[in-house]
């Protein structure tokens, strides 16, 4: 992108800003939108509001993996430049899919013991798919550094819509879905969306249909350290981390037990809490790319000779499974259900893929 567009770009956005508070405007002047010439357009997502388009961004920024993944879904990935860790972005998942692939390596990562607006200034991406509640509240900025980016580089949009545990998100959260539509508005593509809506529905019309009448209580932990003696323990809630579960219909052990979210309370649980829970299924999360050999060295082997966890009934019954990532857009969600049901229900789903790889990449390449 030329300086002068960009300078132009960022005088637009100013005076947008001072018009419409906290909406913006974005988009490189002259460049080709979804239709002949310039294409104005305006995203409304809370907490941000309406968010002006001069253009269909070409270059973007998410910080957390289910944005990145929304944007590979909606055929997005060249215009793809970082991301907060790449570590917690499951890109892993997409070779699985003809004609997708998004590379971790070539991506920024923001995170660098915290993260600065430098990096922003480096990346100039045309959108921040980032609620800037989430730059404040989790990563220390001040609302004036927000104001700043978004003035300077580009308008935020998007909404934290992985936890329901943050006290400071007192405004609506978003669905995966709902969210995911909010992305496809800002791409102007909704097309694809609309064909990632169906075969989702269908996927889990059919999961559904098939679930057992009796529903496991499930604990879903997250390893203290790789040996572990302590767990982060996450509630299954009305939030996208844990859509796959609620789409299983399963029960959550740990708020049932009165255990607190670790988003929450940051605080951990060990093997003595967990005895007193006995769930009947304990769910391991993991962050990168985890093979079920490397699951059964690394977690199940450990507990079945640990002196307490060896007498949790989960680990006596072959039943702690992989819990899968904490992000996840419309991809790695379709992913996770599969291995989340083949974990849970094993007489029912083992070894069966439940949706078709080939038609998600048709859909993500245009095909």
């Amino acid at each position: 992108m030329a300086a002068e567009s960009k300078r132009t770009r960022r005088r637009l956005m100013k005076t947008g800003a001072a018009i419409t508070g906290l909406g913006m405007t974005a988009g490189c002047l002259g460049t080709q939108g979804t239709g002949d010439g310039e294409s104005e357009y305006s995203v409304t997502m809370e907490p941000v509001g309406t968010v002006e388009f001069d253009s269909v961004p070409e270059t973007w920024l998410p910080y957390t993996g289910d944005y990145a993944d929304m944007g590979v879904a909606l055929g997005r990935a060249d215009g793809l430049v970082g991301i907060g860790l790449q570590s917690r972005y499951a890109t892993h998942y997409y070779d699985e899919l003809p004609g997708v692939s998004v590379e971790p390596d070539d991506l920024t990562e923001l995170w660098d013991d915290g993260t600065g607006q430098e990096v922003f200034y480096e990346l100039e991406a045309d959108v921040h798919l980032i609620d800037p509640n989430f730059m404040i509240n989790r990563l220390g900025w001040s609302r004036e550094e927000v104001d700043e980016i978004a003035d300077n580089v580009a308008p935020f949009v998007g909404n934290t819509v992985f936890s329901a545990s943050y006290e400071w998100h007192d405004y609506p959260r978003y669905t995966l879905y709902e969210a995911f539509e909010k992305v496809a508005e800002v791409f102007q593509e909704r097309e694809r969306y609309e064909a990632f809506e169906r075969l989702h529905d269908d996927v889990l019309a059919d999961v559904q249909s098939r679930l057992p009448d009796e529903r496991p209580e499930v604990a879903v932990l997250v390893p203290a350290s790789a040996e572990p003696d302590a767990f982060y323990p996450y509630h299954i809630e009305d939030d996208t981390q844990s859509k796959h579960w609620a789409d299983l219909q399963v029960d959550g052990a740990l708020a049932a037990n009165g255990v607190g979210d670790a988003q929450a309370t940051s605080g951990t649980i060990d093997y003595e809490t967990l005895l007193e829970i006995d769930p009947d299924v304990i769910a391991i999360r993991q962050q990168g790319e985890t093979t079920e050999s490397d699951f059964e060295r690394g977690i199940v082997s450990f507990m079945r000779d640990h002196d307490v966890a060896s007498e949790l009934r989960a680990v006596r019954n072959d039943r702690v499974v992989y819990g899968g990532m904490t992000y996840q857009g419309p991809i790695i969600h379709l992913f996770q259900l599969e291995r989340a049901a083949q974990g849970i229900y094993p007489d029912e789903f083992g070894g069966e893929e439940l949706f078709d790889r080939q038609a998600v990449g048709d859909i993500v390449t245009g095909e």
